[in-house]
């Protein structure tokens, strides 16, 4: 699951997890104590801050053969392809949403979540749409979580057939 903050990933990416019997590997709780600090006072993650982020996630996707479903930012291109090494085949479902209904989804977060509201912005303007890339699945992070884990996992199995 990739996308902005406030998409939904989390929340997709347990029922995608739960409806296919599969372990949930959060990405959030990979980022090191450094990052989190930056980003609870709204200070943007760069590429060196991200690169030990994205080395631990790979790690999971290669102790994890048999699947699991991660849910990370993967913002950038070359972050996905850096994932994509680990975990020939992988596949990305990307949550597309309006920057103002993420805006309202992390602030609604308040306190319970590290991330600062105002860096909505800043990953709007880091992300890479993986419009050209294949093996990426586009949904709408607005429709109802149900229609979305139903959509993903009808989208798995019919990837697994080719």
């Amino acid at each position: 699951m990739m996308g902005v903050a406030g998409c939904g990933k989390s929340s997709l990416g347990l029922a995608v997890a739960q409806a296919e019997g599969l372990p949930v590997v959060e990405g959030d709780d990979f980022h090191g104590e450094a990052s989190r600090d930056k980003m609870s006072r709204g200070i943007p993650l760069t590429d060196a801050d991200r690169d030990g982020w994205l080395q631990l996630l790979g790690q999971q996707l290669r102790d994890h053969r048999d699947g699991l479903v991660l849910t990370c930012s993967a913002l950038k291109r070359a972050y996905r392809e850096r994932l994509r090494t680990d975990s020939p085949g992988l596949r990305f479902v990307f949550l597309e949403i309006a920057r103002e209904h993420a805006q309202a989804r992390v602030s609604a977060r308040g306190e319970k979540h590290f991330f600062a509201a105002s860096l909505v912005d800043s990953q709007f303007a880091t992300l890479e749409e993986p419009s050209a890339e294949a093996g990426v699945l586009r949904v709408d992070a607005l429709a109802p979580l149900s229609q979305l884990q139903r959509q993903v996992s009808d989208w798995l199995h019919s990837s697994e057939k080719t």
